[in-house]
């Protein structure tokens, strides 16, 4: 069946999740972060999704705005910073406005040009996604923006994935998922998506039942792959 519907996971994925700690490095009045800030984001977005995982296990859900906090304060405490708290505040205030990688709008106008559905589908928050969609500049690229807040359960989740047919009445297999996250792509394959894995680190593929059939290193190939599946 032909690809109708593209669908891609925010963090990480269409939004830069370390730009936030990036830039907070580049400004004055944080002391030495701007030499430690790379490993705080490595263990921010660590463990941001590590307590998404766990909570989903144990039916304990919040939503991903405090599972955010949550991770970073783990990350400055565990890197010796957990006493700066304006680091913390302006921190939190840059992931509202994260960065989108730079192929993200051409990539999208594309896939809008041909006609097909584009959407978000996230762990995070409707106003942090919100936030994320307009600071981009990308809101008139998509057709929505879906969170795992209406069914109350973080990805991989079936559910989650459940939100796509549901909003756009398609099936699985006409659906191109697209995510940074290797267990998320992995995890959709196993669903009845076709998968894209955005491997821009280049690490190795996670040993799931389900490996994803396309591994990129960023979104610019998207609508060529579209084209030919």
């Amino acid at each position: 069946m032909p690809i109708t519907t593209c669908v891609f996971d925010a963090y990480g994925t269409l939004f830069d999740v370390a730009s936030a700690a990036r830039l907070a490095a580049q400004e004055p009045g944080f002391g030495d972060f701007g030499s430690r800030w790379q490993r705080v984001s490595e263990l921010w977005r660590l463990k941001q999704l590590q307590y998404s995982w766990l909570r989903a296990v144990a039916g304990a859900h919040c939503d991903f705005w405090e599972v955010t906090q949550n991770g970073l304060d783990w990350a400055l405490e565990a890197t010796g910073l957990q006493g700066d708290t304006a680091l913390r505040q302006r921190l939190l205030d840059l992931y509202w406005e994260l960065q989108a990688y730079p192929e993200v709008p051409a990539m999208l106008a594309t896939l809008k040009s041909a006609g097909l559905n584009t959407a978000i589908l996230s762990n995070g928050a409707p106003r942090m996604l919100d936030g994320a969609v307009r600071s981009a500049g990308i809101g008139d690229l998509l057709d929505d923006v879906l969170s795992v807040e209406s069914v109350g359960v973080f990805k991989p989740a079936a559910a989650v994935y459940d939100l796509v047919g549901e909003r756009f009445g398609c099936a699985r297999d006409a659906v191109l998922f697209v995510s940074s996250n290797g267990w998320d792509a992995g995890c959709a394959t196993g669903y009845g998506f076709t998968t894209v894995w955005v491997n821009r680190a280049q690490e190795p593929v996670d040993r799931l039942p389900w490996t994803p059939p396309h591994i990129l290193t960023d979104l610019t190939a998207i609508p060529d792959l579209v084209r030919k599946t």
